[in-house]
């Protein structure tokens, strides 16, 4: 059976993320759709005029022009959004996929998730602009936090697509119900060897929630240390 899959990047990052596990689903004559979400990759809006609504809107606008309902992926803090995503377009989502992601109930927001959080490399050097409208993790600790598995010349030479996240969407709390959200089959990727979202909270958000994990022995970018594996997960999900 062939699918199509709708990858949404994490934060800081891009549509980029997703160009080895991009082509090696379409090579299996599956159709992936990675957007950049505004304020990330080719989108320039400037990340103080950008709130979650923003995101919802892009990835809708695609969600509505697909003949058939999508597997919606999503990688990290981009675990909220999908969730949203699915509780306004239940439909149009065949099921949901959460790589090391936060899959999050009702009322949570990221923010509050990562409150008390004191083992992730990520968390411990976060930090916010001096206006609040933009989210960072320490530039020396960027590859520690999320792709340690990787060669630092090859984290390098990606390191300049970074960009500053908006932080209004880090605020968002979720809005869910067990009709719309709650009806869509969930599968979770684990990483094992995360360092930003360690395995045990990966564990906590994910324990009776989804009908089958997967695991990665990775960083928390296994689209860059694990591609291959990734790809093969992803062509085994179902509806």
């Amino acid at each position: 059976m062939k699918n199509t899959y709708l990858l949404v990047h994490s934060a800081w990052l891009g549509a980029w993320q997703w160009e080895a596990v991009a082509k090696l689903l379409t090579n299996q004559g599956h159709t992936v759709l990675t957007p950049d979400l505004p304020g990330h990759g080719a989108d320039t809006t400037p990340a103080s005029e950008i709130g979650m609504e923003h995101y919802i809107d892009t990835l809708g606008q695609i969600l509505l022009k697909q003949e058939h309902p999508v597997i919606l992926v999503g990688h990290s803090f981009n675990g909220i959004t999908i969730s949203q995503i699915a509780e306004l377009y239940p439909r149009r989502v065949q099921s949901l996929v959460y790589i090391a992601g936060f899959l999050l109930p009702n009322g949570a927001s990221f923010l509050k998730a990562v409150q008390g959080v004191t083992h992730s490399k990520a968390v411990t050097h976060f930090s916010l602009s001096a206006d609040g409208t933009e989210a960072y993790v320490a530039d020396s600790e960027l590859q520690n936090a999320f792709a340690h598995d990787i060669p630092a010349s090859v984290f390098n030479a990606a390191k300049k697509y970074i960009v500053p996240e908006p932080a209004a969407p880090l605020q968002y709390e979720l809005r869910l119900s067990d009709e719309n959200f709650g009806s869509i089959p969930k599968y979770y990727i684990e990483c094992t060897d995360d360092q930003a979202l360690p395995i045990d909270i990966q564990r906590a958000m994910y324990q009776n929630k989804v009908r089958k994990v997967y695991s990665l022995a990775t960083s928390h970018t296994p689209n860059f240390s694990a591609p291959e594996e990734l790809a093969t997960i992803l062509s085994k999900i179902e509806a």
